[in-house]
C-alpha cells in the first residue's frame, strides 16, 4: 500500500519530469509551424527557395541547447541547486516563447533568436531535471519514476500536435494566429513548473555536496522516506561517497577525465545518447510530415497521424514502468533495438515491393492501404522505441555518474542527442530525396549494431544505489571507501555497497536467463 510519503515522492519527481514536456513540445512545434502557409508568409519564406534557411531555424534551437548543456547546465545545477536550474530553464523558455510568437513581420532573426534562447532554457532544465529525480528517488523504484521523464516528452508532443491539428482545421478563421497559437502554448507547462518548484524540497545530495548541511539534507529526506533510520542511513552513505570523491578522486569536473572509471561511463553514455537519435526516432520526429507527404496530400490527414502518434507514444512509454525495474535496463535496450531494427527493415521492403500510383499533383505515391501499412509499422517502431531507447537512455544516463560530476556529465551526455541529431539532419533531407524509403535501411543497421553494443558493453544498473554505482565500472565503491575515511563504526555498512552490487548482478543474470 502506498504511503503518503511515497506518494509525495512521486509527486515532486513528476513536477521535475514535467521539464521534459518543454523538449517534447519544442521538438514537435517547429515541425507543426513550418507546415503553416501563414508562418511561411509572415517570415517571407519559400520551402524550396529557402530550404537552408528553414533548416537554420531548426538548428538554432540545438545550438542553444548544446551550449547550455555542455557549459552552463551542470555548473548552475551544482552551484545554485537542482530546483534553480530547472526554474531558470523554464523562465528562459517563457521569454523565448514571446520572442517567437510576436516576432515582427518578415523579421526571421527575432524568431531565430527565440529558438536559440529556448534551446538554452531547455539545456538548463534538461540537465537539472533528471538529476533531481534520480537523487530523490529510492533505488528500488528509480527506474519506474524516471520512465515518466520520457513519457512527458510524449506529453509535450501530444499537446503540440493536437493544438496544431485544431489550428490547422480552423486556419481560415485564425489567419496568422494558426501558428502563433501553437507557439504560445509552449509557455503553459514551464509556468506551472515555476509555480510548483518553490514548494518542494531541494535534493538532499546537493545540500551535503554544496553546503555540507546535514540538517537540511535530513529535513528534505524526512519528507520522502518512511523512517528516521532510512534517513540516517541514506545521509551516511551520501556523506561517505562525497568524502571519498573529494579526497581520493576529485571534487571538481576534472574527475570526468582523470578517473578512468568515470571516463569510461562518459564514453558509454555518449554512445547511448547518440544511438538514441541514430535509431531513427530523431529523424522521424523532424521529418515524419515529409515522409507522410509521399503518401497523403492532405496536411489535415498528416497532422492527425502525427497527433495520434504522440498520443500512442504516451501509452507506449508506460511499458517501461513495469519493465525497467523488473527486467532491467539491458533487457529493454536490447529488445527495443532489435524490434526497431525489424520495423526499419520491413517499412522500406513494403515501399519497394508495392506499385506506385500517380497522385492528384501528378507525383508518384502509394495507395492508401499501403500507406496505412507503413504508418502502422512506424507506430510499431514507436512501441519499441519509447520504453527502451526513449526512456531507458535517460534512466541509465542519470544514474551512472558519481555525485562530484553528475550534473556536468548528464548535461554533456544528454546534449549529445542534439549534437548527433544536428549533424545527421544536414544529410537526411538529401538522403530521403534521393533514396526514398530505402534510406530507412540505415536505421535498421544502426539498431542491430546498438543491440550488440549493449550486450557486450553496458552493465546492468537496476536497483543499485547511486553511491554504489562506481563498482559496476571497475571503480572503487565510494560508500565503502568513504566509510573507512569517516571511520564508520558499522563495518557491515561499509561493505554493503559491494555486496549489493554483487547480488544485483546475480539477480539480473537470473532474470535475463528466465
Amino acid at each position: 500500500m502506498a504511503t503518503s510519503k511515497r506518494i509525495y515522492n512521486w509527486y515532486i519527481a513528476l513536477v521535475a519530469a514535467m521539464c521534459m514536456v518543454l523538449y517534447g513540445y519544442d521538438a514537435s512545434v517547429f515541425n507543426a509551424a513550418q507546415g503553416s502557409d501563414n508562418w511561411l508568409e509572415w517570415f517571407n519564406l519559400d520551402t524550396k527557395r529557402d530550404a537552408n534557411l528553414i533548416g537554420l531555424v531548426n538548428t538554432a534551437y540545438t545550438i542553444g541547447a548544446i551550449v547550455a548543456g555542455w557549459f552552463f547546465g551542470g555548473p548552475t545545477a551544482d552551484y545554485f541547486g537542482r530546483r534553480i536550474g530547472m526554474g531558470i530553464g523554464c523562465i528562459l523558455t517563457i521569454a523565448a516563447t514571446f520572442m517567437q510568437a510576436f516576432a515582427p513581420w518578415h523579421n526571421l532573426g527575432c524568431f531565430i533568436g527565440g529558438r536559440v534562447l529556448i534551446g538554452v532554457g531547455q539545456g538548463m532544465a534538461l540537465t537539472a531535471g533528471p538529476i533531481y529525480i534520480g537523487e530523490i528517488s529510492p533505488p528500488e523504484i528509480r527506474g519506474q519514476i524516471m520512465t515518466f521523464w520520457q513519457m512527458f516528452y510524449s506529453v509535450g508532443s501530444f499537446i503540440a500536435y493536437w493544438i496544431a491539428y485544431a489550428c490547422n482545421a480552423n486556419k481560415e478563421k485564425l489567419g496568422h494566429w494558426d501558428w502563433r497559437m501553437v507557439v504560445i502554448f509552449q509557455m503553459l507547462v514551464p509556468l506551472i513548473i515555476i509555480i510548483l518548484l518553490p514548494f518542494q524540497p531541494e535534493s538532499p545530495r546537493w545540500w551535503i555536496k554544496r553546503h555540507n548541511n546535514i540538517e537540511e539534507a535530513k529535513k528534505a529526506l524526512r519528507k520522502i522516506r518512511e523512517t528516521e533510520e532510512e534517513v540516517d542511513y541514506e545521509v551516511l552513505t551520501i556523506r561517505e561517497a562525497i568524502e571519498f570523491e573529494n579526497e581520493a578522486v576529485s571534487g571538481s569536473y576534472l574527475a570526468l577525465f582523470k578517473d578512468p572509471s568515470i571516463r569510461k561511463r562518459l564514453y558509454l553514455a555518449f554512445v547511448l545518447n547518440v544511438g538514441q537519435q541514430l535509431s531513427g526516432q530523431g529523424t522521424l520526429n523532424s521529418y515524419s510530415s515529409a515522409i507522410y507527404k509521399t503518401i497523403w496530400p492532405s496536411s489535415q490527414t498528416i497532422n492527425l497521424i502525427n497527433a495520434l502518434n504522440a498520443t500512442f507514444g504516451i501509452l507506449f512509454t508506460l511499458n517501461a514502468v513495469w519493465t525497467a525495474d523488473r527486467f532491467g535496463r539491458r533487457w529493454l535496450f536490447i529488445v527495443g533495438a532489435i524490434g526497431m531494427g525489424i520495423c526499419m527493415l520491413i517499412v522500406p521492403v513494403v515501399g519497394m515491393t508495392t506499385p506506385d500510383v500517380i497522385g492528384a499533383k501528378g507525383t508518384a505515391t502509394k495507395t492508401q492501404p499501403v500507406g496505412i501499412a507503413i504508418v502502422f509499422l512506424l507506430f510499431l517502431f514507436i512501441f519499441f522505441y519509447k520504453p527502451s531507447w526513449g526512456a531507458t537512455t535517460w534512466i541509465w544516463t542519470s544514474e551512472v555518474f558519481s555525485m562530484n560530476v553528475r550534473a556536468q556529465a548528464v548535461g554533456m551526455c544528454s546534449q549529445m542527442q542534439n549534437v548527433a541529431n544536428t549533424i545527421f539532419q544536414q544529410f537526411f533531407p538529401i538522403f530521403l530525396a534521393n533514396e526514398g524509403l530505402k534510406c530507412l535501411f540505415f536505421f535498421m543497421a544502426t539498431n542491430f549494431v546498438l543491440a550488440v553494443f549493449v550486450y557486450f558493453c553496458i552493465p546492468e544498473t537496476m536497483k543499485v544505489p547511486l553511491e554504489e554505482i562506481d563498482a559496476l565500472f571497475g571503480g572503487q565503491n565510494h560508500v565503502e571507501k568513504g566509510g573507512q575515511m569517516l571511520n564508520a563504526a558499522d563495518a557491515h555498512h561499509a561493505n554493503a555497497g559491494k555486496n549489493s552490487v554483487e547480488v544485483q548482478q546475480h539477480e539480473t543474470t537470473r532474470n535475463i536467463s528466465v
